[in-house]
């Protein structure tokens, strides 16, 4: 039996790789902070959890997304399985139910041979062979450290803004239904018409 894979970081990379060596024969220590260290963004300690988007994007395999996606699933991809059974009505995109969807992921793990699930923080690089994937939510001290052994004042990361809403809190009149962007056919969006002030009202909300 090989020594295990350290794989900091239990989100989307990270339940992915892990699930990608254990069903390989190599054994998997996958490190997540929360809940013991919580983020700003998530809201569970559930593996895989969604913080932004709930859309994996164009499932059409015409488009460069919906192709990767065959690809990943040609290897057995645990993200896509889950993706694929949280699925709800998005166009021609995938979207999913984010609780299911990460229900999903952390329990296929839980119940993987080879994966141990270990809730703690790390704060220095691993010693070991490890797997790095922890994203934009780095914790501050582990940060710093890759600060200092890169050479650089900043780390960057980009991502996008997408505030959860209850449905029955949505005003019917002044939305929009419409497929996006014309493509998938019905109509599983809901538009909101903003001028440029009422879009900063809402994003300050």
């Amino acid at each position: 039996m090989p020594p295990p894979v350290h794989i900091v970081g239990a989100g989307l990379a990270g339940s992915e790789c892990a699930f990608q060596l254990a069903t390989r024969g190599v054994p998997v220590v996958l490190h997540e902070m929360r809940p013991e260290r919580p983020t700003p963004a998530h809201r569970t300690d559930a593996c895989g959890e969604l913080v932004c988007s709930n859309s994996f994007r164009s499932d059409d395999p015409l488009h460069a997304a919906g192709a990767l996606k065959r690809e990943m699933e040609s290897f057995g991809s645990l993200i896509l399985a889950a993706a694929r059974r949280a699925a709800v009505p998005a166009g021609s995109a995938l979207a999913v139910d984010r609780e299911l969807y990460a229900a999903r992921v952390t329990r296929a793990l839980e119940e993987l041979p080879g994966v141990t699930i270990r809730r703690e923080e790390i704060r220095t690089l691993p010693r070991t062979d490890a797997v790095l994937a922890t994203g934009p939510l780095t914790s501050e001290a582990l940060a710093s450290e890759l600060r200092e052994l890169l050479g650089d004042d900043h780390l960057y990361f980009y991502d996008s803004i997408a505030p959860v809403v209850e449905a029955d809190s949505l005003d019917s009149s002044k939305l929009v239904r419409a497929s996006r962007y014309g493509k998938g056919g019905g109509d599983d969006y809901l538009n909101v018409p903003l001028d440029h002030e009422a879009y900063l009202a809402f994003h300050a909300a």
